[in-house]
């Protein structure tokens, strides 16, 4: 489990979120932020520590052997503003939390993610997002 104090995500005012090859690229705003990590990992989850939907998502995700990004939103400096670009992509005034992120594109919460595992389409997405190999 990656969390974001281990991904290189710097709490501080400026965000810094450092790629691989070192280079720091500085986030002022929160839509940044998500565009960035969703970019940068094959599934990323935006949780919060105490939801009982996000213990969910992240049991099935390591279930199916998956090491998402978990970003918890209520540990994170820039929490609230995150949310609040999550809550504009969730639809219909859904809760926005938990959000996936998968192969870069907004999966959706918890509803989508759970649909996906049955009816067998989540799969071919992870393994085509390269979060899978098998």
């Amino acid at each position: 489990m990656q969390v974001a104090k281990k991904t290189g995500i710097r709490m501080a005012s400026n965000i810094a979120i450092e790629s691989e090859a070192s280079a720091t690229m500085k986030l002022d705003n929160p839509y940044e932020i998500v565009r960035q990590l969703a970019a940068t990992n094959a599934v990323v989850l935006f949780s919060m520590s105490g939801c009982c939907m996000c213990t969910v998502a992240k049991r099935l995700l390591f279930g199916l052997g998956v090491g998402p990004t978990i970003i918890e939103l209520d540990h994170h400096v820039a929490g609230p503003d995150i949310q609040a670009v999550l809550f504009q992509l969730a639809a219909n005034g859904r809760q926005p939390v938990p959000a996936v992120f998968v192969g870069g594109k907004f999966l959706g919460g918890i509803e989508t993610l759970m649909a996906c595992h049955i009816n067998g389409t989540l799969v071919p997405l992870l393994k085509e997002a390269g979060a899978l190999w098998l």
